[in-house]
């Protein structure tokens, strides 16, 4: 039986992918790295192999994810050094406690965690308005908000302002795809930008006026409207690839009725 062939990834290849995905030249990010544009170039063609510290400054300078700091520091044949722990794992108490606290101190009004593909990790008691009357497949491990927010079925069928959060949405999936080099995002934008909803004119744009101030979500609940906007706040100084990956959108009253609704 012969054996399989496994194909390496070249770092080269790799750091050209970042540095262009960045709109980065060869010698804006030697200026930065502190090394010539000669040394980047060979680099990216194969004709020199970085130092493990080099990769890693050139994947600090590039803005790379941890997890793909670790995809370029394995093709340039170094060990990963940043872990991915389970949410769940023993280690990772002190970030259950601190996410438990958030979610918990936002209350009475919704807010959710979620990792690099928007699926939910975690939601606070508010957050159950978003998964009423959504069909039981929708709500099947894993649970994705972005599905969930757009879904006609989901709140993609209660959204009074479709229009403007469906394209406000896909656009932020689309470039987040693309600063992250995630294939998944980039699979569930072109799904989410799939779904139809009979009798909506998705070519409405609003027009911000001078009273503006962030895009609403206006959501039809029974015979009232719920508006609200969204915060979204991230781990600083992340070191384990799950911890960077992780999310926590809070959603906030847009006007007194709402705000007077989550009360009671």
């Amino acid at each position: 039986m012969g054996a399989v062939a496994v194909q390496v990834e070249s770092f080269g290849e790799l750091l050209r992918s970042w540095r262009q995905r960045r709109r980065v030249s060869q010698l804006d990010l030697a200026i930065e790295a502190d090394v010539s544009a000669r040394h980047i170039s060979f680099l990216e063609t194969g004709r020199a192999r970085p130092s493990r510290e080099m990769a890693m400054k050139l994947a600090e300078e590039l803005e790379v994810p941890l997890r793909h700091r670790n995809r370029l520091l394995v093709s340039a044949g170094f060990a990963p050094v940043y872990p991915e722990r389970e949410v769940r794992a023993p280690e990772m108490q002190v970030v259950r406690q601190a996410l438990d606290k958030i979610l918990a101190g936002h209350e009475p009004y919704p807010a959710v965690v979620v990792d690099a593909t928007w699926n939910l990790v975690a939601a606070n008691a508010a957050a159950a308005m978003f998964m009423e009357g959504v069909p039981a497949e929708l709500l099947e491990e894993p649970v994705n908000v972005m599905r969930l927010s757009l879904h006609p079925q989901a709140m993609g069928g209660r959204l009074l302002n479709l229009a403007e959060v469906r394209a406000h949405l896909l656009h932020q999936l689309r470039r987040q795809a693309e600063a992250s080099g995630n294939g998944q995002l980039a699979e569930l934008h072109d799904e989410l930008a799939a779904y139809t909803y009979p009798g909506a004119d998705l070519n409405v744009a609003h027009v911000p006026g001078p009273a503006d101030i962030l895009v609403p979500l206006r959501i039809a609940d029974g015979d009232r409207v719920l508006s609200m906007f969204t915060t979204i706040a991230t781990f600083g100084t992340p070191l384990d690839v799950t911890v960077s990956e992780l999310a926590i959108e809070t959603f906030w009253p847009s006007d007194e009725e709402t705000a007077a609704a989550f009360g009671r």
